[in-house]
């Protein structure tokens, strides 16, 4: 007991004074830390601003080296573009060589004037032409009759645009031909002719002219020889009447209107042909005609010479067989049954080859030199094409139903 009453030992601490040291160090709370999220956050948008910017920047150096390059193709092709390379084909030499000699052709008529009776000249149509001949201060043009038909001047448009005053010497309509003299100081080049005999199927020619009119002069169009001497049905005179067969070749190079009277060249440079028509159903591509060279000379010659075609003529009027009704055939005529092709001569005119050769009034011819008859577009061809001012001619006619034949000397005319 006593033991519990003595004061502390001096060795030892007192018991109070540790269990206040124990609660101090077991409940004192611990200096307070500073946040880290904002560091963290600050820090990472700095490092995201600069990973950004190193990236922009090494895309800006990768977009301006691809601009760079995209600017130097580009003046690479621009530079490509514009070198000038020198292309030579057989075409384009003769193009260059010939294009010279094809000119426009406008046609000039007088009109009057509905409102005020006053009297104007007028462009009626536009054509093409061919510059073929250059002699004593003269230059001549062979051009189509119905470029130049009813015109009451002419003007004649060269490739560069020079314009000079053209004259019609002479045309002909059953070729569909005329020539027209210009003066010679603004000509340069004339066409050589060549031989349309000679083509063949599936060569390359080449045509020229002024499709759609003069704003599109010169136009060159190439094709190839698709036919020839192909015979083209022609109604002159729009009675829906068959007046002449044109021999013609036949080319797939576009022939448009305006092409008319322009040339038709092989690859010699040689003109073979004049431009004349295109067929234009709907059902129809791709088929232009011309008139053969060797047609167009001896009518060109002619027309310069003397401004006409001197063609050999019997002096009648006539009427296709197949046009006169049976009975009148049977009865008037007396034809055989057999016989249902021919020309009846309805008129014989006075101090004519017809007339000495004793040609009669409601004769059927239907045979001429051994060849048959069947129609006036045949009568005319063989009269036209196989014969000349002079020739003898004999023919085999129905006279009251009986074969009669007749010789004749023929003579320059306008008529049959």
């Amino acid at each position: 007991m006593d033991e519990f009453n003595q004061g502390p030992r001096e060795e030892e601490k007192p018991i109070i004074e540790e269990r206040k040291e124990e609660p101090y160090r077991q409940y004192q709370r611990p200096p307070k830390r500073r946040s880290g999220f904002l560091p963290a956050l600050f820090g990472a948008i700095v490092g995201g601003l600069i990973v950004w910017l190193v990236v922009y920047s090494m895309n800006g150096k990768q977009d301006q080296a691809a601009l760079v390059k995209h600017e130097e193709t580009g003046q690479n092709n621009l530079q490509s573009e514009r070198v000038s390379v020198d292309i030579n084909t057989d075409i384009t030499g003769i193009v260059n060589d010939v294009a010279d000699a094809v000119v426009g052709i406008t046609n000039l008529q007088t009109v009057r004037d509905f409102w005020s009776s006053s009297e104007t000249t007028r462009e009626i149509g536009t054509g093409s032409g061919v510059l073929y001949k250059k002699e004593g201060g003269k230059a001549y043009i062979v051009t189509n009759h119905h470029v130049v038909e009813g015109s009451q001047g002419l003007e004649v448009t060269f490739d560069d645009g020079t314009k000079v005053d053209g004259k019609l010497i002479g045309s002909d309509v059953w070729t569909d031909l005329a020539v027209v003299e210009i003066d010679a100081s603004h000509v340069d080049t004339v066409i050589e002719f060549g031989d349309s005999d000679a083509l063949k199927r599936g060569e390359t020619v080449m045509a020229i002219g002024n499709p759609l009119g003069l704003g599109f002069a010169g136009s060159v169009t190439v094709g190839v020889v698709s036919g020839k001497d192909r015979s083209i049905p022609i109604d002159l005179d729009k009675n829906g009447t068959i007046d002449w067969q044109a021999d013609v070749l036949q080319t797939d190079a576009a022939i448009n209107p305006g092409n008319s009277g322009g040339a038709l060249i092989n690859l010699a440079g040689q003109l073979v042909g004049i431009n004349s028509m295109k067929i234009t159903q709907e059902t129809v591509e791709g088929i232009g005609l011309a008139i053969p060279i060797n047609v167009a000379v001896p009518v060109i010659e002619n027309l310069e010479k003397t401004g006409t075609v001197n063609r050999p003529t019997m002096g009648v009027s006539l009427l296709n067989l197949r046009d006169i009704p049976s009975t009148q055939q049977r009865d008037v005529l007396r034809m055989p049954k057999d016989i249902t092709d021919g020309v009846v001569v309805t008129e014989v005119f006075r101090n004519t080859p017809a007339e000495a050769a004793g040609v009669q009034k409601y004769d059927v011819i239907v045979e001429m030199d051994g060849e048959r008859i069947e129609d006036m577009v045949g009568l005319r061809k063989h009269l036209y094409n196989e014969k000349q001012v002079g020739d003898a001619m004999k023919m085999k006619v129905y006279r009251e139903g009986k074969l009669v034949e007749i010789e004749m000397v023929l003579r320059d005319g306008n008529t049959f």
